[in-house]
């Protein structure tokens, strides 16, 4: 479970490094209850303003210390020192920067982290999915055991992102030179009456032939988010990993969604308690199915043997 923890801001307007709020903190107090009764600890991959915030250290700090959550690195370049980049769509991928300026808000986001929570953070996802050819090897040097950045099916290259489309769901060890990076990626399937071939298909389509492709149930693209993905259609997509028996399923959501009015997925308080419910069915559905919660820490142990 990880959870993309950052200040709030208008997904739609230009990126900033001001301007932004963090209304939606106090809100991490109810999703660590909700995900501790349901014997789940979510990994928090905290951003900078996150980091500088004091209510969101002493939430999550306290549960880091009980062992009920993990802490791992988000980052926005944007409002991540040293602040010597233009803001802009193309640097707002922190691996379209220049490889000193890369490594230095890595550095400093770690560094600020450890100190905050009193652990280095060895869990790493680039805000926007955004890594380059650098940055694997940049973070096995940082301590960076784990990125979850690649988000499998996904193509970012419109908006000077990376292509993902052709990345396997399953976990997979990088070689960097020095210590082994592995790599988690967040969990996508593709289901339909095509199969395997909806996958091919999916990605040389128009975004109105695939909207048409999902309503004839021929092809369709379905992430492990309750942002945008009807619960049925998780619990599908669950159902096709387990047949795949891929080891690991990696969710995700923007902490930001668990106060109303911040993004396109939570606008109001009946979005929110919808929110928790699809966790509900998820949640029951993944233990009907034998699939147990895990932790980076545990994924880790396993790699490794």
């Amino acid at each position: 479970m990880t959870i993309d923890t950052e200040e709030d801001f208008d997904w739609s307007a230009p990126f900033a490094r001001t301007g932004y709020r963090l209304d939606s903190v106090p809100a991490l107090t109810d999703c660590q209850a909700f995900f501790e009764s349901a014997g789940v600890a979510p990994i928090y991959l905290v951003d900078w303003p996150i980091v500088a915030d004091d209510r969101a250290v002493a939430i999550l700090g306290a549960a880091r210390a009980a062992g009920r959550c993990e802490v791992g690195a988000q980052l926005h370049p944007w409002v991540t020192p040293p602040h010597d980049e233009v803001v802009s769509a193309y640097n707002s991928y922190t691996g379209n920067l220049p490889p000193d300026l890369q490594r230095a808000k890595m550095t400093a986001l770690r560094d600020a982290i450890a100190a905050r929570f009193g652990a280095a953070p060895t869990v790493y996802r680039a805000g926007r999915y955004g890594i380059g050819p650098d940055s694997a090897a940049m973070l096995a040097d940082l301590g960076f055991r784990c990125d979850t950045s690649v988000r499998s099916g996904f193509d970012y290259r419109p908006g000077h992102g990376p292509d993902y489309r052709a990345m396997p769901l399953y976990p997979w060890w990088v070689e960097t030179g020095g210590p082994r990076l592995l790599e988690m990626p967040v969990t996508t399937l593709f289901g339909g009456l095509l199969g395997p071939v909806g996958r091919w298909l999916y990605h040389r389509t128009s975004s109105n032939t695939r909207a048409a492709l999902a309503r004839l149930g021929l092809a369709e693209r379905i992430a492990l988010t309750p942002e945008g993905i009807p619960a049925a259609k998780a619990c599908a997509a669950i159902d096709l990993a387990v047949a795949a028996r891929l080891p690991v399923l990696n969710f995700s959501f923007h902490s930001p969604s668990l106060q109303p009015g911040n993004t396109p997925y939570v606008r109001t308080d009946a979005d929110l308690a919808a929110f928790y419910r699809w966790w509900d069915v998820v949640l029951g559905h993944l233990a009907k199915r034998g699939v147990e919660p895990t932790t980076a820490a545990a994924i880790l142990d396993m790699a490794q043997r």
